[in-house]
């Protein structure tokens, strides 16, 4: 006796509870049929079979009453239906409403029912979306980076681009990938999008703010670091909010993230190799090229490679006021690795002509981290000034002392102003810019 539809293609499951999260990928027990049904309603959409009389929602249930004839289905399992077939036409698949909501600030598929998120800096999984199968995942990505000029395939099986609203997206298949594809979104926040907003969260005091502010606007070369998922970026964006709408400026990225509001911005993004196009454009190529663009400033997303000593050279040679971030989990740390990157150059230079090459380049960096409960807080903003020995000078001037833990596994600290007089300071004045509080506050 042949099988209904209902019992191959639906799991029997008891009714949940109301307010119970359903897995999808739990209900939905046969996913060839259900990609075959999916793949035919969307066909006959993408032939335009639909009838002029017809709207896409109505025509979406008719189709699915059509394939699913004669089969009774509860209410839960045939929206599931609908809302797959409707988000795979008018959105990005099981993932459209995980980039609506404001709070999911990462989106980590790894399998087709394994979809992590970030909520509040904690990664929780998903019970309630699902991909049909690896060819489903696929399918998203390269819908979602066909329109922003990228392919990827078993020849290109890496890609690694940004969405409308600014959010970075990467995605990994066969052969790179053992698993299956895996994409990674790291969303962009547009509340957080603003010096106020910071300060709202706690990232930073109202005096680091001031501080940074006239740092930026009297032109000190700046350096971001931290970790993977700190908010270099965002940090980066909002420093870069507090140049002049006179200046000319130059965003250098691998995918452009920042957005900055001025008038007289010029963004370049790199290039990578594929089987279409064999010529690859570096950071390091755009940042030579940006020599010769007039810049006021040069902000470079990230620098990781050979383009530190090009990066240097800018900030050595009359271009003040350049920013950039790095991976890195301390000042100390950041200055290390600058080196290494210069010496990665394949320059022959001495480290110790290397190390005053940054020690005149740099004045300030800033440090920030995600700490143990997600939250993310700017916890040391130093400056460079000369050398200790043979080792480059780090002064700390704010930092972020944590005390411990509260009941709730809260991080319980506060921001102290460590050093009040600073060389820096006197580079902020000689601009122009008075910042007296410094000498007779403290940090708020």
């Amino acid at each position: 006796m042949k099988k209904s539809f209902e019992s191959i293609f639906v799991k029997n499951t008891e009714t949940k509870d109301k307010g119970t999260v359903i897995n999808d990928f739990e209900i939905i027990e046969d996913k060839d049929k259900l990609d075959s049904v999916r793949n035919k309603i969307i066909e006959d959409i993408i032939d335009n079979r639909i009838p002029i009389d017809m709207n896409l929602n109505d025509y979406i249930n008719k189709e699915i009453d059509k394939y699913l004839s004669g089969i009774s289905l509860s209410t839960v399992k045939r929206n599931h239906i609908f809302n797959l077939i409707e988000n795979e036409i008018n959105g990005l698949g099981p993932i459209t409403e995980l980039l609506k909501d404001p709070n999911v600030t990462e989106i980590m598929v790894n399998a087709p029912d394994e979809v992590y998120v970030e909520i509040d800096g904690k990664i929780i999984k998903d019970e309630s979306v699902s991909f049909i199968n690896n060819e489903h995942i696929k399918r998203t990505i390269e819908k979602i980076v066909q329109p922003l000029g990228r392919t990827i395939d078993s020849t290109n099986p890496m890609v690694d681009a940004r969405l409308k609203d600014g959010s970075r997206i990467n995605a990994v298949i066969e052969p790179l990938s053992l698993k299956g594809p895996v994409l990674t979104i790291r969303k962009f926040k547009k509340d957080l999008n603003n010096i106020e907003s910071i300060l709202r969260n706690g990232t930073l005091t109202r005096d680091m703010a001031v501080f940074l502010e006239a740092c930026v606007k009297s032109k000190q070369n700046i350096i971001v670091c931290g970790g993977t998922g700190s908010g270099k970026t965002t940090i980066l964006n909002i420093l870069s909010s507090f140049i002049g709408e006179d200046e000319r400026i130059i965003t250098i990225e691998d995918a452009a993230e920042l957005s900055l509001k001025q008038r007289h911005v010029i963004s370049l993004e790199t290039r990578v190799d594929t089987y279409k196009s064999k010529s690859e454009i570096t950071i390091r190529d755009l940042v030579r090229n940006s020599l010769r663009m007039r810049p006021d400033r040069i902000i470079v997303g990230e620098v990781r490679g050979k383009e530190a000593f090009d990066m240097l050279q800018a900030m050595n040679t009359g271009h003040e006021g350049s920013l950039t971030t790095l991976h890195a989990n301390s000042p100390i740390d950041s200055l290390n690795r600058l080196e290494t990157m210069v010496l990665m150059s394949g320059m022959e230079i001495p480290v110790s002509a290397i190390r005053d090459y940054i020690e005149n380049a740099i004045d300030v960096v800033v440090q920030i981290e995600r700490l143990s409960d997600g939250r993310r807080k700017i916890v040391e903003i130093s400056e460079i000034d000369g050398f200790n020995g043979d080792d480059i000078n780090i002064v700390p001037i704010f930092k972020f002392i944590q005390k411990g833990l509260t009941q709730d596994m809260q991080v319980d600290g506060e921001f102290k102003l460590i050093n009040k007089k600073i060389k820096t300071l006197e580079k902020i004045k000689n601009k122009g810019f008075d910042l007296d509080f410094l000498e007779d506050n403290h940090a708020k």
